[in-house]
């Protein structure tokens, strides 16, 4: 009898995972398609989190004056032509 209600469990959790799995929500097809303005808003964030970290690391010691200022000249550039573009799409 214990293996027969092991079997039974072990059905019922089968089952539960299929249709967890294969539910019409959890699928990449349901979700909304992004827009432009949502690729460049994550963008920006991940730019802001590389400036903080390369803030943090360049505090640590982990690198030299030089280094720092070019990497952070090329991630300003990069951020403010990002924050531009993001201005003229939510304008238009």
């Amino acid at each position: 009898m214990t293996s027969t209600s092991g079997l039974i469990a072990g059905l019922i959790l089968l089952i539960a995972a299929f249709v967890y799995t294969f539910w019409p929500e959890n699928s990449f097809a349901a979700q909304r398609q992004k827009t432009r303005l949502d690729y460049l808003f994550e963008h920006k964030d991940q730019l802001y989190e590389n400036l903080r970290d390369l803030n943090f690391e360049y505090r640590a010691g982990k690198y030299p004056e030089e280094d720092y200022q070019t990497q952070r000249a090329a991630l300003e550039t990069e951020t403010a032509q990002l924050l531009s573009e993001i201005e003229h799409l939510q304008q238009a």
